[in-house]
């Protein structure tokens, strides 16, 4: 066993908010002697032969190999080649002077980040001409998640219609503690394998000590990775809600795909994943053929770089996409602050969150008559009305008493009644508040924060309600202006359609990209809020199997069975063309005609750095029309545009790779999306589109040009034949003021008066600052 990492920092590190599900994985450096030694791409077809080396490399430094065989955790030797070890700080020097090792690095730790989902994006089961039929929904399509595990007993996991496996797979499925391979692996469930040496040796001690129940196997014991993998690919299940709300059929975007499970992610201290287990999962996903990945897991700001192998995700991926893998990943939930979004890789196609049209209103009805509408998942009996109180102190500051997160009550004044505080903060708030408030007595909540519409229960069904501020100040004047205020708590309904629209979340990460702000991240948004899926009983929050979480963990197996779509009716398009597809095929308005909003303080319209493209838009992105393609090398030109080391680039490519004199400019990478962060006069950039549509058609361009600058592009018109697939075309922009400004938007769209592809425009002018003489 590796050193025990201390406690307190584990503590103070890893834990999850209290209570919270809005799971974004943050990583840390680990404390332990675990080390991964990355070589680059396979220099032999022969697994065993790579696997050898890396045992005679070991060797060679501690001695012997018995020894070697003792301190060895994995080998990599599918997509990768490279091994994790136990190591002293001098041997991993010894190491690192090897010829061949191009890093060695500590490994680190990780922490993990519907009924109406599928019909807002316009993939009802009911329509017999979608992208969810077109697609067979998914059949032959393997879906690789790498999460927390699965809980294979849950009904959106049967194989009931299911063909034979497909051809292609080479996985296995492992047992373990409580997990049998023949019985709980099976047409849907093809494969399940799980990686915890690199955790347990970075741990140092038993799993279970921390007082989660654990299984040492396949099986899930927190609930999110069954959560995320019955989004991506659940089979119908009907007659399912959610403590009575949200009732209807749950099931995945691509119900006839299959699941490979990877379990990377643990329930210690709050969950945590190791990116030794993680780079071994991607390896092996790599080698058993899994056509698409869906990661809702996630790095920490400041980021690594992009050949960094402490992050694992960026460099697992970028095999991955080598190999012709799709990788989805989620953008983490640090919002609404800008510079916030992760899994910024160009390679990775990376997944805002947004709510839906759907809403759960909970009246509250004061005694002067007025109702007004919280939120809320609370279906108990109703509460009559009751004594209302806002809890305030003598003073200078009386609001001090009302704050959620340190109220002060005492059963006298609280017994029988129904209290009104305010917080800044979000879930840990409410939850704290509730039990404060429930064990003083009192019959209720009315908790006034930040808009949002992410929710959960309080404890035990308790009746907490939220609500924005200004609802909050409204009920506080009543309170202070009467002298028995009193109020009543109904349950909360379920409300779908027009009159709810769709927002970027609250807690979903934004742009611009901390790594490469030319790089526009996120690419595309997806409902990610109260999310109704299936889970391990283990879950906190569970109902009968089932739970509604939020996060852009919900969010990422949205676009992941989306890409599943797109590979069952497009089997040779390339991860770049689907990820161009999803890109410049996304609403920017909801359903009803109405624009999206972006949650935040305050509220606004949303733009690329909230949601990327916008949000997802499946029956578009099954015929786009065209698509911005790109390879392997294409993304050696972003490494050479981001100054990365010759020698680091050829061996993540496994090839020689000498980056030009004159370094490439970011600009001209193949994307969907063009973002300028520092345009001073004028720049001239290219993209090339490939045409996937009707083989003769003629594409003219719309342009919606930025504030503050013009837009041309040459030439404005593409004809397409049966000979011409590929057109290149530049793109002049320039700035009309000599300013320097924040970032404004606009876009270039392509369109034959069929297909409408619209790429995001964002430019910020930054002009040289004027030399100041300071004499």
């Amino acid at each position: 066993m590796g050193k025990p990492i201390p406690l307190c920092a584990l503590l103070c590190l890893l834990l999850f908010p209290c209570g919270q599900v809005i799971l974004n994985i943050t990583k840390v450096e680990a404390t332990s002697n675990v080390h991964i030694v990355y070589l680059g791409e396979t220099q032999h077809d022969d697994p065993m032969l790579t696997t050898n080396s890396h045992h005679d490399m070991l060797a060679s430094v501690v001695g012997s190999k018995e020894i070697a065989s003792e301190l060895m955790v994995y080998s990599y030797k599918h997509g990768f080649s490279g091994f994790a070890a136990k190591f002293t700080e001098s041997q991993a020097q010894k190491v690192a002077e090897l010829p061949g090792v191009v890093r060695v690095i500590p490994n680190s730790l990780h922490r993990i980040q519907t009924t109406r989902s599928w019909d807002f994006l316009g993939l009802s089961a009911h329509s017999p001409v979608n992208t969810l039929h077109n697609s067979s929904m998914g059949d032959g399509v393997i879906i690789g998640v790498l999460d927390t595990g699965i809980w294979p007993e849950a009904k959106s996991f049967s194989d009931k219609g299911l063909g034979p496996i497909p051809s292609h797979w080479k996985g296995v499925c492992e047992s373990g503690k409580r997990f049998k391979a023949k019985r709980h692996c099976n047409r849907k469930i093809i494969g399940a394998r799980w990686f915890v040496e690199g955790l347990v040796a970075e741990y140092g001690q038993p799993l279970n000590i921390s007082g989660n129940r654990e299984f040492f196997s396949p099986r899930d014991a927190n609930g999110h990775g069954t959560h995320t993998a019955s989004t991506a690919a659940g089979a119908f299940v009907h007659n399912v809600s959610y403590r009575g709300l949200g009732h209807g059929t749950i099931r995945g975007g691509a119900p006839r795909a299959r699941l490979a499970i990877y379990k990377v992610c643990w329930n210690v201290l709050g969950g945590q994943c190791s990116s030794a287990d993680i780079l071994k999962a991607f390896d092996e996903a790599i080698h058993d053929g899994v056509d698409v990945l869906s990661l809702s897991i996630g790095s920490s700001i400041p980021l690594f770089s992009d050949i960094d192998e402490r992050d694992g995700i960026a460099t697992g991926s970028f095999h991955a996409v080598a190999k012709g893998i799709t990788v989805v990943c989620g953008a983490a939930n640090d919002g609404p602050f800008a510079q916030t979004v992760q899994n910024s890789a160009p390679w990775i196609l990376t997944v805002a969150a947004t709510s839906m049209d759907r809403a759960f209103p909970t009246p509250i009805t004061l005694g002067n008559n007025k109702t007004f509408l919280g939120q809320a998942i609370y279906t108990g009996k109703e509460i009559g009305f009751s004594s209302l109180i806002y809890p305030e102190t003598k003073g200078l500051n009386p609001n001090s008493a009302g704050v959620c997160q340190s109220l002060s009550v005492d059963n006298s004044m609280v017994a029988g009644k129904v209290v009104l505080c305010f917080t800044t903060m979000n879930l840990g708030a409410v939850r704290s508040a509730a039990e404060v408030v429930k064990e003083a007595g009192g019959v209720g909540l009315i908790v006034a924060k930040n808009p949002g519409e992410a929710l959960y229960p309080c404890t035990d069904g308790f009746p907490c309600v939220e609500v924005d501020y200004e609802i909050g100040t409204r009920i506080l004047f009543y309170i202070r202006s009467t002298r028995s205020p009193v109020v009543k708590l109904s349950p909360s309904k379920t409300v779908v359609g027009e009159p709810v629209l769709a927002k970027v979340a609250h807690f979903s990460s934004r742009g611009p990209n901390s790594i490469a702000p030319a790089i526009l991240k996120p690419d595309i948004a997806a409902p990610g809020v109260n999310i109704l899926a299936a889970t391990s009983p283990l879950d906190r929050f569970q109902d009968g199997g089932y739970a509604m979480h939020s996060g852009t963990s919900m969010a990422t197996p949205h676009v992941t069975g989306i890409a599943a779509l797109l590979k069952a009716m497009h089997p040779d398009w390339s991860p770049a063309a689907i990820k161009s597809a999803i890109v410049t095929t996304a609403w920017r308005n909801n359903p009803s005609g109405f624009p999206v909003f972006a949650e935040g303080s305050p509220q606004k319209l949303a733009d690329p750095f909230d949601y990327g493209g916008g949000i997802t838009n499946p029956n578009g992105a099954a015929q786009p029309g065209l698509v911005y393609d790109m390879a392997t090398d294409d993304y050696v030109n972003y490494l050479c545009a981001m100054d990365y080391n010759n020698t680091a680039i050829s061996w993540l490519t496994g090839n020689p790779t000498v980056c030009p004199t004159e370094e490439p400019s970011i600009l001209n990478i193949n994307l969907p999306s063009i973002t300028i962060p520092n345009l001073r006069n004028s720049t001239t950039l290219t993209r090339t589109v490939t045409n996937v549509g009707a083989s003769t058609s003629i594409y003219r361009a719309v342009i919606e040009p930025p504030f503050g600058t013009s837009v041309s592009v040459k030439p404005n018109v593409l004809v397409f034949d049966r000979e011409t697939k590929k057109l290149t075309f530049s793109v002049t922009v320039n700035a009309a003021h000599q300013v320097n400004t924040g970032y404004f938007f606009g876009s270039i769209t392509w369109t034959d008066g069929v297909h409408t592809v619209r790429t995001p425009l964002s430019v910020r002018t930054e002009i040289s600052q004027p030399y100041i003489d300071e004499n």
